[in-house]
């Protein structure tokens, strides 16, 4: 599957991992990167998860445990990919 890619799809995923470059401040050129920091790269990946992981919030309702018969409202924010 992975040799199934067309030159379409391979042209957005190097626009999309530039894009992420640059929001990380990462300086990023065509062709070869050898001379990047592994940190610097996993910088790019990251920042790529990040936006493709949409935030979430979840909200519920429950009884409070120090309080009999009120509720307590609960909100969970879970950020990108994590």
């Amino acid at each position: 599957m992975k040799d199934n890619i067309t030159n379409e799809g391979r042209e957005t995923m190097e626009r999309f991992k530039m894009e992420a470059a640059s929001e990380v401040g990462v300086n990023l050129k065509n062709g070869y990167n050898g001379d990047l920091t592994a940190r610097e790269a996993g910088s790019i990946g990251g920042q790529m998860v990040n936006m493709m992981t949409p935030e979430q919030q979840w909200r519920f309702t429950r009884q409070n445990v120090r309080k009999m018969g009120h509720l307590q409202e609960i909100t969970y924010l879970v950020q990108s990919g994590f």
